[in-house]
């Protein structure tokens, strides 16, 4: 692997990857595996660390597991994986047929995913998230019918609370796509209880439970709980989910599509 081969993007990706899998990375082993000075990894571990990808410290660079009550902002989980959060969006969207009744859960990932969504015909999107809502209000090119849950504001732009749930409570949809904080062997999880309450009830108000998370998720865990790995119909990711990941995924009865650099999904049933 050569310096002049190996852009920014792609570095972020393999640095997040490693943090992500072995919990903690040092920047000589970094500069090794990337053939770059030791100068550019701190570089990018500044920029990693400023979007709340990863934690940095002496020597190296941490991942955020232990801070299961960390929130990042809307906007900062907006910069981080774009290329695979896109992917993964795009291949959900293929899921969403004319006349379906779907919901979108807050987060970056679900966000990609509504602007694929605003050009099927006659479609009901149901959603907490105020960026979702927002980007897709008063657009002459599309025919989609929005439905604001409701709630109280987190700091990730998303509506909780006992408004939302009451609200969630009160109608049915054919699809729920969740955007998940962490992605691990207990289950799927976020830094925020409230959410965590709402986003059950988005479940119980589907008939099919999609969870989209890239890479970056797996391992992650937040202090509230949504549900067990099992209880998900469906997990899209990325070609960089780890392999134990992918091992402990295909355990549970969740079929798991992975999509790789050719934009595909590729089926992995349980």
């Amino acid at each position: 692997m050569h310096a002049d081969t190996v852009l920014a993007p792609q570095r972020h990706a393999i640095i997040t990857r490693e943090v992500t899998k072995l919990g903690s990375v040092r920047v000589r082993d970094l500069a090794e595996m990337l053939d770059v000075s030791e100068m550019t990894v701190r570089r990018d571990l500044d920029i990693l660390a400023g979007r709340g990808a990863l934690e940095k410290i002496h020597g190296g660079a941490a991942r955020l597991e232990s801070r299961s009550s960390l929130e990042p902002e809307f906007a900062t989980k907006a910069t981080m994986q774009r290329n695979e959060k896109a992917k993964i969006a795009s291949a959900a969207a293929r899921l969403v047929r004319p006349g379906d009744a779907v919901a979108l859960t807050g987060g970056s990932t679900t966000w990609m995913l509504g602007q694929h969504l605003r050009s099927i015909p006659d479609l009901t999107i149901v959603t907490n998230s105020l960026s979702l809502a927002d980007s897709l209000h008063g657009r002459t090119d599309s025919t989609v019918s929005v439905v604001l849950t409701g709630g109280s504001r987190t700091r990730s732009d998303a509506l909780v609370g006992p408004v939302a749930v009451n609200t969630l409570r009160s109608i049915f949809v054919d699809i729920v796509f969740m955007g998940v904080h962490g992605l691990a062997e207990a289950g799927f999880t976020t830094p925020n209880m409230a959410e965590a309450e709402t986003n059950r009830a988005f479940i119980e108000s589907s008939e099919r439970f999609v969870v989209l998370a890239d890479h970056t998720k797996w391992g992650i865990r937040g202090l509230g709980t949504i549900a067990r790995l099992s209880e998900a119909d469906d997990i899209i990711s990325d070609a960089l989910l780890p392999d134990d990941a992918t091992e402990i995924i295909s355990r549970s009865s969740t079929n798991l599509q992975l999509v790789g650099t050719d934009d595909e999904a590729v089926d992995r049933p349980a």
